[in-house]
């Protein structure tokens, strides 16, 4: 039998501890817009999901709110998005150090360099660059903010 068709990524889905706390910070951090006809809502009328665009981000991005997932998923790094260069991932610093949004400083990964964004639940959103490095860089293992057993703040 042959495998059926995938059409790629319909959606992404973080949990959330506060839909207003974490719209507010995505739109914030990332320009997502609310799709409010994309709600969710629960058949008692209460609101537990909503749907936004991120430019760029190539699919939508669902946050729901489920505490205890987005407690347990603290420090995790669930969603990774591309950036050209070292200079873009700096320029992302200085964009959110303006926002007051928390950030690493540009750090070196096994391959490129990449900036960890945590959101109010701490899941930790990665800035990675397609530019990348060779062997002769030696990457951040011991940066907190790449070890994802650290509860980021």
């Amino acid at each position: 039998m042959q495998r059926p068709p995938i059409d790629g990524i319909h959606h992404l889905k973080v949990p959330v501890s506060d839909l207003d706390a974490s719209l507010a910070f995505y739109e914030r951090a990332l320009g997502a817009e609310r799709i409010p006809e994309a709600d969710h809502f629960r058949p008692s009328g209460e609101l537990f999901a909503v749907i936004c665009r991120v430019p760029a981000l190539g699919t939508l991005l669902e946050l729901r709110l489920h505490p205890v997932r987005a407690l347990l998923q603290r420090g995790f790094d669930p969603i990774t998005m591309l950036i050209p260069g070292v200079a873009d991932l700096e320029e992302w610093g200085r964009y959110l150090d303006e926002l007051g949004v928390a950030h690493s400083p540009v750090l070196t990964g096994i391959q490129a360099w990449l900036m960890v964004v945590p959101d109010p639940d701490g899941t930790a959103l990665r800035l990675y660059t397609r530019q990348t490095h060779g062997p002769e860089l030696e990457a951040d293992h011991g940066s907190p903010w790449l070890d994802e057993t650290v509860r980021l703040s």
